[in-house]
Formats: C-alpha cells, sequence, structure tokens
C-alpha cells in the first residue's frame, strides 16, 4: 500500500520536530514530489505512483542507481530509502533547470556525453532494459485493459522490429529517461529520476536523450564525437534508429498509462505525439541505409 505524506514524513529520522516545511514540486507525472525543509537542510521525498511495478519499474534498483550516479557526483545525494514502498528521499540540488535549447549546444552535448560515460561505466544492477521488450510487455498489459491502439501501431511495431540487435554487445548501467526534466546544473551537471535506471544498451541512452531534445544530425555527430571520440556511420545510424525505438517506448508508456493511471495528465495525447514521431522517423528517407549500415556494425 502506498504511503501518505504525512506517514513518509513520520518515517523518516530527523524529521520529527517543528519548524519542517514541505513545498510540492512540479514535473512528475508517475509520483508525487516534494520538497521538504527542515533544519535547515533541503530535501526531496518522492511517494511512488500508483500502479508504477506494472511500467517495469523496481524501486530497489532504483534505489542502487541512485546512490551509485550520486557517488560519482551524477545525481543528487541518496539520504533514505522507505521500505518495502520504495519512497526515496534525496537531497535536494539547488541548480537551475536547463532549457532544451541550451542542451542543444555543443559544450552542454560534451557535458552530457561526459555523464553519461560515467554513469555507463558503474558497477552492473539486477534489472535489464530493452525498449523493444518493453514495447512488447507495455502492449500485452494495454490489451489486458482494453486500450485503444493506434490503426498503424501493427505497421510500426514491424518496423521497429527491423532495427538489427547489437551482436556482442556488453550491457551497462543506463538512466532510460533523459528527457530534459531530469536534468539540473549547479555547477556540476546532475541527472534526476533513476526508476527505469537498468543494464541496457549506451545507444539508447544517447538515442533518448537526442530525441527528447529534437537534436538534427549535425548534433547527434557531436554527441557521439563526445562520447566514443568519432561519429562513425554506424554509429550515426544506430542512434538514428534508437531515436525511433525511444519514440515507440515513450508512446507505448503513454498508451499503458492511459489504461492505469488515475493522474490528471492526458496519457493518449501524450502516446499519440509519440506514434506521431515515431511514424516520421521510420519515415525518413534514410531509414534503409540506416538498417544496412547498423546492420554491419558500430
Amino acid at each position: 500500500m502506498a504511503l501518505t505524506l504525512e506517514q513518509a514524513i513520520a518515517r523518516v529520522p530527523g524529521w520529527g520536530g517543528p519548524g519542517l516545511t514541505v513545498t510540492p514540486l512540479g514535473g512528475g507525472i508517475t509520483n508525487h514530489n516534494f520538497r521538504v525543509d527542515v533544519g535547515g537542510e533541503s530535501f526531496v521525498l518522492r511517494l511512488v505512483g500508483e500502479g508504477t511495478d506494472l511500467l517495469g519499474i523496481d524501486r530497489e534498483v532504483e534505489y542502487a542507481a541512485n546512490l551509485a550516479a550520486a557517488a560519482v557526483g551524477v545525481a543528487p545525494e541518496v539520504v533514505t530509502f522507505l521500505r518495502p514502498e520504495g519512497c526515496l528521499v534525496t537531497r535536494f540540488v539547488a541548480g537551475r533547470s536547463i532549457e532544451p535549447a541550451e542542451m542543444g549546444r555543443p559544450e552542454m552535448i560534451v557535458r552530457v556525453a561526459q555523464a553519461l560515460r560515467t554513469v555507463h561505466a558503474l558497477p552492473p544492477v539486477r534489472a535489464t532494459f530493452s525498449p523493444f521488450q518493453v514495447v512488447e510487455d507495455y502492449a500485452h498489459l494495454a490489451r489486458q485493459r482494453n486500450v485503444r491502439f493506434p490503426d498503424d501501431f501493427d505497421r510500426l511495431h514491424r518496423q521497429l522490429n527491423q532495427i538489427p540487435a547489437r551482436a556482442g554487445a556488453e550491457s551497462c548501467l543506463c538512466h532510460n529517461d533523459l528527457l530534459n526534466a531530469n536534468f539540473l546544473d549547479d555547477g556540476a551537471l546532475r541527472i534526476l529520476d533513476w526508476e527505469y535506471a537498468a543494464m541496457g544498451e549506451a545507444f539508447f541512452d544517447l538515442a533518448n536523450f537526442s530525441r527528447h531534445h529534437d537534436f538534427h544530425e549535425t548534433q547527434d555527430v557531436l554527441l557521439l564525437q563526445a562520447y566514443f571520440g568519432q561519429a562513425t556511420p554506424g554509429r550515426l545510424a544506430r542512434l538514428r534508429l534508437m531515436r525511433v525505438a525511444s519514440d515507440m517506448r515513450e508512446a507505448m508508456w503513454g498508451l499503458l498509462q492511459s489504461g492505469i493511471s488515475q493522474l490528471d495528465f492526458d496519457f493518449r495525447d501524450y502516446a499519440d505525439r509519440h506514434f506521431q514521431r515515431a511514424g516520421e522517423g521510420i519515415g525518413d528517407p534514410q531509414w534503409n541505409e540506416w538498417l544496412k549500415e547498423a546492420a554491419h556494425g558500430v
């Protein structure tokens, strides 16, 4: 059973005295986040949303990933983790939001690439992530709940499954949810919200970041150069294909949420917009060329 705000606060060590103030934080879709000021310090308390286990979220893995990323300065410090409910308390980062246009500047692309290289080198966690499997899992759960699928879903699904697997590719710890709201700058670049973190493919993180910030191909080349040192045709093709995988994952997330969430958010519109974006990627004149290049390796 989910905790109420009052129940969670009562269980955090040191939060029982007077002078505690709570401020709701915006930006979250799945969970409820609050800033808690107490004893001259500031924290963020996350209350777990209902049904998030159906989205493949493992709160123990989120905790482990956030803890590891905080140890190398990429994520906020973890203060408390409330079991078994999975509520996480982190230190509040007094940083600034980064506008999407700024994220596309060369110097910021380099900073993000460096942060992702640091994350991808962290020790493994006990969960795996594949956008292709997520689409399958979410589709199964959505059908069980009689959610209406878009008319062209089967076509998009077939095209998605044309993307070749990376033979022999090693998995690494990935964030898997690099939307703009999950970045802060307080002098260091901080990445928030590790609930989808798992062992996966580095190219998905790169593509997910790229797609959420509407990068054009030149920016993708800069991202690959900053991450790998070189942007080969195979790497660029893989990145552009995985952008479509990112959109399909986002679309299916919205579709499933429309059938399970009680939050006041238009998940159907979110899904439709990402299905459209996936279709645009698949319809790109270079789609078949990307498939050929990616099949040759990166």
